[in-house]
């Protein structure tokens, strides 16, 4: 099985370019050296729009994605697929990328057995599965190829306006019952949520657009903090 290593660095909900250039500035320290790790999970949504496939939706990201590219040589990085970043295999071809179907990816990190996802995949109800599954589709993206310019323009502008950054009424809830699929393992790290809080065995991570933070492991622990 997969080990998380110690100093292992955790990004989650960046929605870069939109929100911030906090991911930007991350990649090029950890290319400088500035930020060292020998591991980096990228938990989803690190982009706010972002799929394979399709050339021109890159062009809005491009000096991260060139970052990502040039890191991913040296740095053993795992790339969890969000709900705004998929199909992602065809642009990472060095990193480790794990589809929405594939997650979560199990690891260990000491003694424990660790459950890795993005966070959408539990607890979503029959449309929204439905959804992901026409979405995040090389065929679907093939065909929509035609108007790319016009939907992913007319996409970009509405999510640079969007606010992604509240409470989530009722979390505690919501993990009871995500958790209701992870019972043989000892602990689960998700993003998606934007909550930075650890419910029981449940860590949610903190959105690096949200909460200006990241999750490293320190000690054999996933502590919370800003670089």
């Amino acid at each position: 099985m997969l080990t998380i290593k110690e100093n292992a660095l955790f990004i989650a909900d960046s929605h870069y370019p939109h929100h911030g250039d906090a991911f930007l500035k991350i990649l090029q320290k950890l290319e400088n050296g500035e930020i060292q790790t020998p591991q980096l999970f990228l938990m989803g949504d690190n982009f706010d729009l972002l799929f394979g496939h399709n050339d021109y939706i890159q062009t809005f990201s491009e000096e991260a994605i060139d970052l990502l590219y040039r890191l991913s040589e040296k740095i053993e990085i795992h790339y969890f697929e969000g709900n705004h970043d998929f199909c992602l295999k065809d642009i990472f071809v060095n990193m480790n990328v794990y589809t929405r179907d594939e997650q979560p990816i199990e690891f260990f990190m000491g003694g424990k057995k660790v459950a890795i996802s993005h966070g959408d995949k539990y607890v979503t109800g029959f449309g929204y599965d439905l959804y992901c599954k026409i979405l995040r589709n090389k065929t679907t993206l093939t065909l929509l190829k035609p108007f790319e310019k016009k939907i992913i323009d007319h996409r970009m502008k509405k999510l640079s306006e969007k606010n992604i950054c509240h409470a989530f009424c009722g979390f505690e809830k919501r993990v009871e019952a995500i958790l209701e699929h992870y019972q043989d393992v000892d602990l689960v790290i998700e993003g998606h949520f934007h909550q930075s809080k650890v419910v029981g065995k449940y860590i949610s991570l903190p959105s690096q657009a949200c909460q200006n933070m990241v999750a490293q492991v320190v000690e054999g622990e996933v502590v919370f903090k800003s670089l």
